[in-house]
């Protein structure tokens, strides 16, 4: 079949996780592009949805809040909380204004500014990560490498254990999986002992606060209102989840794609100081770990020649947009010089853009690095599993050996 054909399409289900058990379905992706860019898509069990693929109809819906409003969920199903939650909603699902006095609260932590501070113990964080591994000569990039880094970083932040941060981020995974893959119960559960490790925090940081994030957040006021219990643990739940996303996912399947492409690799290697920065700008393109987030119409709109009505589901797919044709040249070619390089795997602007972008870049570059300069001869070991989700793309465990070496410490 001919990709992007007009009279051959693909079988098109973006919400069996199977499509994406090798990554992201770019060719269902590009067929959508090129032929019917607004689609209306099934759901079985709910009412459908408009699947958005093209880059310039992906960032105006992110950019127009007024008119696609993440509330009430930014993840296609609708979940019916029984009223548990009131009146109270994650930062991710608020809109302009309340988005914005939300977000103001803990984006100090979160500029370039605040994020280069940080730069540093990043920087030790990845010597230790890969210190833990180097002397073994192989592991599983993913579990014991690329996931530690943002879970330490977050937990360094919130002033919780280390290692707390990458338990909590193991729920998270299991929040995220496609429903059908776990065994039933799993992911309120796991929703459940994050609530209940958040409650814990709060009230050992009422009584004790410390210069950390968790306090700051406790102290803080909305309104002229402070954070009551869910509130709270609203927010712990959303920093621990999207402060592991990118990072986690970016560098397992950044690994894997310069392993699929060698000479890319080659050209990296060879001047990793200079290239490494627009390497990673190409991999969170290619990439792309934010596989979707979901909007709703709040009245009757058109978009691309199709009529949306109020409360139509409309989701955006940043990894269809971030091979859009119409905006870059050649984007089935992962070009680690790519220049320039607008790519939307943070989002695509608008109130919603990733508050942890820039600690992102900086946690990836470190710990990119640390690998590629301690195990340059890195190479696969086993076979790559990808998670069984639709809304986060990477592998679940990458198998991967090299060359043993000297763990160097805090030196």
């Amino acid at each position: 079949m001919t990709t992007g054909s007009a009279t051959t399409a693909p079988k098109i289900d973006l919400l069996d996780a199977a499509s994406f058990a090798d990554g992201q379905p770019h060719e269902q992706f590009t067929w959508l592009r090129e032929n019917d860019p607004v689609h209306r898509h099934a759901e079985p069990d709910g009412p459908g949805f408009w699947a958005v693929t093209r880059y310039e109809d992906v960032r105006s819906v992110g950019r127009d809040p007024a008119t696609f409003s993440s509330t009430p969920s930014v993840q296609i199903p609708d979940v019916d909380d029984g009223g548990s939650l009131g009146d109270h909603q994650m930062m991710l699902m608020m809109d302009p204004p309340r988005h914005s006095k939300y977000r103001k609260l803990v984006s100090p932590f979160f500029v370039p500014r605040s994020a280069r501070s940080l730069r540093d113990r990043t920087e030790a964080l990845a010597r230790r990560i890969v210190d833990d591994v180097i002397e073994r000569g192989e592991c599983d990039l993913v579990e014991d490498v690329a996931g530690k880094m943002p879970s330490y970083v977050i937990a360094d932040l919130l002033g919780i254990p280390l290692e707390d941060g990458r338990e909590l981020y193991r729920l998270t995974e299991a929040v995220h999986a496609a429903p059908e893959t776990v065994p039933e119960g799993t992911q309120l559960e796991a929703g459940l002992r994050m609530f209940t490790y958040a409650s814990e925090l709060q009230a050992r940081k009422r009584a004790e606060p410390g210069d950390d994030l968790a306090s700051h957040l406790l102290a803080a006021e909305v309104d002229g209102h402070r954070l009551d219990e869910m509130d709270f643990n609203l927010f712990f739940m959303l920093l621990i989840d999207a402060g592991g996303d990118t990072t986690r996912q970016l560098v397992g399947g950044g690994v894997q794609t310069l392993f699929e492409h060698p000479d890319e690799r080659r050209r990296l290697q060879e001047n990793l100081d200079d290239r490494l920065p627009l390497a990673v700008e190409e991999l969170l393109r290619w990439v792309s770990p934010v596989v979707y987030m979901r909007r709703t119409a709040t009245r009757d709109t058109e978009l691309r020649g199709q009529r949306i009505r109020a409360g139509d589901k409309v989701v955006i797919y940043y990894g269809a947009a971030n091979r859009d044709e119409r905006v870059f040249i050649d984007p089935q070619r992962f070009d680690i010089t790519r220049s320039p390089n607008e790519h939307i795997a943070f989002g695509g602007g608008g109130p919603h853009f990733c508050l942890g972008s820039h600690l992102a870049r900086v946690e990836i570059i470190a710990l990119m690095r640390e690998i590629l300069v301690r195990m340059p001869d890195i190479e696969p070991a086993g076979t790559v599993t990808w998670l069984e989700s639709n809304f986060i793309s990477g592998p679940r465990h990458l198998p991967v050996r090299f060359q043993p070496g000297p763990v160097l410490g805090d030196s």
